[in-house]
């Protein structure tokens, strides 16, 4: 059996290209599904916190989001009394869009879960919430 590196590197490459074929019809650039999806599931939020959720460097988020504002789904502003933070907010439009996004997450996981049994998906995710926390510590 491949290395553990490996293996998640090839199941997140399949499952990326799977997810970005999808959303690349409907006008995405990589990085765009997941803060879209972040903002959708999380609401209103800084820069640096969909940064760190969505494990990319707060400067690639900076113009991801310059990107997504142009194409009208978010809109920024600042709250009353915190001039230093831009707050992120999904527009009509990216509301609209998120909703596709998401269901295009959900065909990948389908697919990528197609041979498993309800036991064996729940002890996956278990699995890798695990290995994700040992790798950050």
């Amino acid at each position: 059996m491949e290395s553990l590196h490996y293996l998640l590197m090839k199941a997140h490459t399949r499952m990326h290209r799977s997810i970005m074929y999808e959303a690349a019809k409907l006008g995405f650039s990589p990085g765009q599904p997941k803060v879209l999806e972040y903002l959708f599931q999380y609401g209103e939020s800084d820069q640096k916190t969909i940064a760190s959720y969505c494990e990319i460097e707060p400067a690639t988020v900076g113009s991801i989001l310059t990107r997504m504002e142009a194409a009208g789904l978010i809109q920024r502003g600042r709250h009353e009394g915190n001039r230093r933070s831009l707050y992120v907010t999904l527009t009509p439009d990216g509301i609209r869009l998120a909703k596709k996004v998401e269901g295009i997450f959900e065909d990948a996981e389908k697919s990528a879960f197609q041979d498993f049994s309800e036991n064996q998906k729940e002890t996956l995710k278990v699995l890798l919430e695990k290995v994700s926390i040992s790798l950050t510590e």
